[in-house]
């Protein structure tokens, strides 16, 4: 994992060139040979890429006036990629792809239309208890939203994956799963399961780590906030 070194002309690096990658990770720029993997991708990660490309297609059907209110709209929104200094914004078709995975996530699969990014709301999760119902894991959140936030507008998504105690996150094997419900304002619990659990993460035990990754959906636009993390330990 070698890593780059600034210099007077290049001070930082990011996306590919060549047969070379640069990325970041904990604030630090590193550089490693593009892979050439022969992987067919298993079923769902097909299935988010034909959903991608349907993105792509929608956004290509739209009139340039349509794109281009949507360029302004994408605007204010900094990126989360490098250089990390919020000088930066994402494009217009940034915003309309998130918009449309974000609707079909919410099971609302649709062409989104043009709408002003709003800042998502000050709220909490806290892991209350879990509990088991057939080979399913039911996780219980408590959360809180400001009352002065229309209840039902947001909804949570988590990337979740289960490990042994003690043990780190894989960011390749978190999955995602959505709420049960969307948020009620002030305080309310939110309720995430996970399905085939054991089998999911091969793992059959009676204590789990727990590490989460989870983002707020807005369902009126399909719009996502910058995720937050969460580990914790449950006892079945």
């Amino acid at each position: 994992m070698p890593r780059f070194t600034p210099s007077i002309l290049i001070s930082d690096c990011w996306g590919s060139v060549g047969d070379l990658t640069f990325y970041h990770m904990g604030g630090r720029c590193y550089y490693k040979k593009k892979s050439k993997c022969e992987f067919p991708g298993t079923e769902a990660q097909n299935s988010q890429l034909d959903v991608h490309r349907r993105a792509l297609a929608a956004w290509r059907t739209l009139e340039h006036s349509v794109q281009l209110t949507w360029n302004d709209l994408a605007k204010p929104v900094i990126s989360h990629k490098p250089p990390f200094d919020n000088t930066t914004h994402i494009s217009g078709q940034n915003l309309f792809v998130s918009a449309y995975h974000g609707f079909y996530t919410l099971g609302h699969e649709h062409i989104p239309s043009p709408q002003t990014w709003q800042d998502f709301p000050i709220y909490s999760l806290e892991f209350q208890d879990a509990a088991v119902d057939g080979t399913d894991l039911r996780l219980c959140f408590h959360s809180y939203f400001p009352e002065t936030e229309p209840a039902g507008r947001y909804q949570v998504l988590a990337k979740i994956q289960l490990t042994k105690p003690g043990y780190g996150r894989k960011p390749g094997l978190m999955r995602n799963f959505l709420a049960s419900a969307p948020c009620a304002a002030g305080d309310g619990c939110v309720f995430i399961t996970a399905d085939n659990f054991r089998e999911r993460w091969d793992l059959d035990l009676d204590e789990y780590q727990v590490h989460c990754r989870y983002v707020l959906l807005d369902r009126q636009t399909g719009y996502r906030n910058i995720h937050r993390e969460l580990s914790f330990s449950v006892k079945l």
